[in-house]
C-alpha cells in the first residue's frame, strides 16, 4: 500500500497526544517528514533510540526529536519523550505518511469469475484475475497483475501488492499485507522415491494466514501436503523466505530475509530468526527463541534462548587457520584420551610397585 506525505505537517503537541509521549518544548512546532539525526533539516522529525548516535544530537538540524527520558537533557530542541522511542517513531511516521487507499471497484481489464464475491468497497487492479467462488471482504485491495485462485478468502483490509499469486483455497486474515511477487499456496516439495525415480505426491492442504501479518516480496509459502500450512496472527516475514509444506509459524514471530524452512517444522510464538538461517524439516522450535543469522538448525529446540551456529567474519588467512585447527580437533581429542589412558596406566603401575 503506497503512502503519501502529509503536506501541511503536524503540530508537535498533536503528535505527542497521538503517540502517548511527553512534550518538552514548543508544541506549536510543525513537523512534516522524518529523517535521521545527521541528515535532518527544517521540518524534520528525528529519533534517538540508544547511545550509539547520541553524539549527533548536538549538530542535528531537526525540528524535533523523539528520545527516551534518559537522553532528554542532551538537547534543547523540542522533543517528544517516550519510554520506547523506536515504537513512538513508528507511530509518528505512520501519522506523517498515511496509507493511500486504492479506489474501490474492479478495473475494466481485471478478470473476475462470475461466482466470485467482491465487496463493493474492495479494489481489484488492472490485469488481476479472481477465481471461481473466491470471496473478497470489505476494503481489501488486489493489486495489478495479481492472480487469486478459486475458493480463496481475503479478509477485511487485506492488501495484495502487484503480481502476488494466491493458489486455490488459500486464506488470508484481516489487515494482512502481502508484498509484490509473493507466491502463496503453491505445491510443497512432496516426492516419493521408487526405483531411482521420483513420484510426485499430490499436495491437498491449504495455506492459512492469520490477521495482521506481513509477507515480504518474492516470499513463497507452500500449501500443506495433507494438513494446512499455518501462519498465525501478527507474523512478519521478510523478502525471499521459503516456507515448506505443513509448517506452522506461531503468532508474533518475525523472520528476516532469505531464511529457508523445510517442511513440517513448527516454530513457536514470539520467535526471531535472523537472515539466511536454514531450518531442517520435521523440527519443533519452542516459543521465545532467537536464532542468529546464517545459523543452521538441524535438531529441535526445546528451550527458549539465543542460538547461534555461524562463524563470525575473519580475515581469510585467520579463517583458514581456524578451520585447519577445527579439522584437527577429532584427532587431537583421540591423542589426548590416549595420553590420559597411558598416564593412568603408568600411575597404576607405580602404585603397584610401591605396594
Amino acid at each position: 500500500m503506497p503512502t503519501t506525505l502529509k503536506p501541511s505537517g503536524i503540530r508537535l503537541a498533536d503528535l505527542a497526544a497521538r503517540i502517548g509521549a511527553a512534550l518538552d518544548g514548543d508544541g506549536d512546532v510543525r513537523v512534516d517528514h522524518v529523517a535521521t539525526l545527521d541528515n535532518a533539516g527544517p521540518g524534520a522529525l528525528a529519533f534517538l533510540s540508544g547511545n550509539k548516535y547520541r553524539g549527533q544530537l548536538a549538530a542535528t538540524r531537526a525540528a524535533a526529536i523523539i528520545l527516551a527520558p534518559v537522553h532528554a537533557g542532551a538537547t534543547r530542541l523540542p522533543k517528544l519523550v517516550h519510554a520506547n522511542p523506536y515504537v513512538a517513531y513508528a507511530v509518528a511516521a505512520r501519522a506523517l505518511y498515511p496509507a493511500e487507499r486504492a479506489v474501490s471497484g474492479v478495473h475494466p481489464s481485471a478478470v473476475v469469475a462470475a461466482s466470485a464475491q467482491v465487496d463493493a468497497t474492495a479494489a481489484v487492479g488492472p490485469g488481476a484475475v479472481i477465481g471461481e467462488r473466491t470471496r473478497i471482504a470489505p476494503r481489501a485491495e488486489v493489486g495489478a497483475g495479481c492472480v487469486v485462485g478459486a475458493d480463496v478468502f481475503l479478509g477485511e483490509d487485506v492488501v495484495l501488492h502487484p503480481n502476488v499469486t494466491l493458489y486455490a483455497r488459500s486464506v488470508v486474515g484481516a489487515r494482512t499485507i502481502i508484498l509484490a511477487g509473493a507466491v502463496i499456496g503453491s505445491d510443497g516439495f512432496g516426492m516419493a522415491e521408487e526405483d531411482g525415480r521420483w513420484l510426485r505426491i499430490p499436495q491437498v492442504g491449504r495455506v492459512v494466514i492469520g490477521m495482521d501479518c506481513e509477507i515480504g516480496a518474492n516470499t513463497t509459502i507452500d500449501r500443506g501436503a495433507i494438513d494446512d500450512t499455518v501462519i498465525e496472527d501478527d507474523v512478519k516475514l521478510d523478502n525471499q523466505i521459503q516456507v515448506g509444506h505443513n509448517c506452522v509459524i506461531g503468532a508474533h514471530t518475525a523472520i528476516a530475509g532469505c531464511v529457508g524452512i523445510a517442511g513440517s517444522t513448527s516454530i513457536g510464538r514470539n520467535c526471531k530468526i535472523g537472515g539466511a538461517a536454514m531450518i531442517s524439516g520435521h523440527l519443533r522450535i519452542v516459543d521465545n527463541v532467537v536464532i542468529s543469522g546464517c545459523t543452521g538448525v538441524f535438531h529441535s529446540i526445546d528451550a527458549p534462548g539465543v542460538y547461534t551456529g555461524a562463524w563470525p567474519a575473519l580475515p581469510h588467512r585467520e579463517w583458514l587457520h581456524a578451520m585447519s585447527a577445527t579439522r584437527r580437533l577429532r584427532s587431537l581429542e583421540a591423542r589426548l584420551h590416549a595420553l590420559e589412558r597411558a598416564g593412568g596406566a603408568a600411575g597404576d603401575n607405580e602404585r603397584e610397585e610401591g605396594a
